[in-house]
């Protein structure tokens, strides 16, 4: 009776297995990052340094962010004529227009949030977690 039950449960986690590898293949972007490495066209002559690494579309910014969006949702985000500024928990997705539709850069949040600082300034919400001091008159000093 032992080995059954123990052939039993192999046979369980190996369908769990398995279902965990099929849906990996199929649906492999768990993070912002891998939705957009898996939908848009790399652009490597477009990546700003070694930071922020650049794919592009066809489709207006607007549309792009909104199929990002609706895949994963942001922490903030800010939209001007410049362009779609979205802010996740360690990456950021910057959806720029180009003539041809969007160009759209991947980059961790600290390199990203110094370069759109100026763009973004208070709108995408830095600090609003508990990395900030502060919290009323006197605490935090």
């Amino acid at each position: 009776m032992t080995y059954r039950r123990w052939f039993v449960v192999g046979v369980v986690f190996a369908v769990i297995g398995a279902l965990v590898a099929a849906f990996a293949i199929f649906y492999g972007n768990f993070s912002p990052r891998g939705f957009v490495e898996d939908r848009y066209a790399r652009a490597a002559a477009r990546d700003i340094g070694g930071e922020a690494v650049a794919y592009t579309s066809n489709s207006r910014p607007s549309e792009v962010a909104k199929q990002i969006t609706e895949a994963w949702k942001p922490a903030d985000q800010y939209v001007d004529g410049s362009g779609v500024y979205l802010r996740y928990d360690d990456d950021s997705v910057v959806i720029l227009p180009v003539a041809a539709g969007s160009l759209i850069l991947l980059e961790r949040l600290s390199t990203a949030y110094p370069r759109y600082h100026s763009r973004v300034g208070n709108h995408w919400g830095w600090g609003r977690g508990n990395t900030v001091r502060g919290g009323g008159p006197g605490s935090g000093k």
